[in-house]
């Protein structure tokens, strides 16, 4: 069986995705390392971005298709799967951050770096140093719309929370990210990407 390709949203690779959940909480073995296949390495992308360590980062991942394998009969449709395993990722992800009050979000990984320029760069670094003074929930919000693409109401469903408090989160936020881009002195035009313009 061929495996499904992530990033098509289309409503035939959303029913197919369910129904290979539907295998998994069935037991099948072989739709379970079809899902493995497809999510683990976005998987392992996001939570190494949140926590900036391979081995917590493998760690989580790891947990998060072991809930998968035991909870897949616990999916009800009501969003994507993709959405419903990234939930699953946020709420793990939440949970061993505040556990281990660690600071985390890289905006690129360091080889995707070589040659852009030094201004870029500093840019990029202001940017995840303003990230990093975020509040936990707030830093998990803007990974989910920003870096993996989420919508509100898909951020909503994978946190668990209503759209309108992803629509706040996401307020106060920019607005933190804003006053701390100032206070840091970062050039005004670094900051128009923050306005709610």
């Amino acid at each position: 069986m061929t495996p499904i390709r992530l990033g098509n949203t289309g409503n035939e690779e959303g029913a197919a995705e369910a129904v290979l959940l539907r295998r998994v909480a069935a037991g099948d073995r072989g739709a379970f390392e079809e899902l493995f296949e497809n999510y683990y390495s976005r998987l392992f992308a996001f939570l190494f971005r949140l926590t900036r360590a391979h081995g917590a980062a493998e760690e989580l991942a790891n947990d998060v298709m072991l809930t998968l394998w035991k909870d897949a009969g616990r999916f009800r449709g009501e969003s994507k799967v993709s959405t419903w395993i990234f939930g699953i990722a946020y709420r793990q992800a939440l949970a061993y951050l505040k556990k281990r009050r660690l600071s985390f979000v890289s905006i690129k990984d360091g080889d995707a770096m070589v040659g852009e320029t030094d201004a870029q760069f500093e840019r990029e670094d202001w940017v995840r140093q303003g990230i990093q003074a975020l509040p936990p929930k707030q830093k998990l919000t803007v990974m989910l719309v920003y870096f993996l693409g989420l919508s509100c109401e898909e951020t909503a469903s994978a946190s668990g929370v209503p759209v309108n408090t992803v629509k706040t989160r996401m307020f106060h936020a920019r607005k933190n990210m804003k006053e701390y881009l100032t206070a840091s002195g970062t050039p005004e035009d670094w900051q128009k990407d923050l306005s709610d313009d």
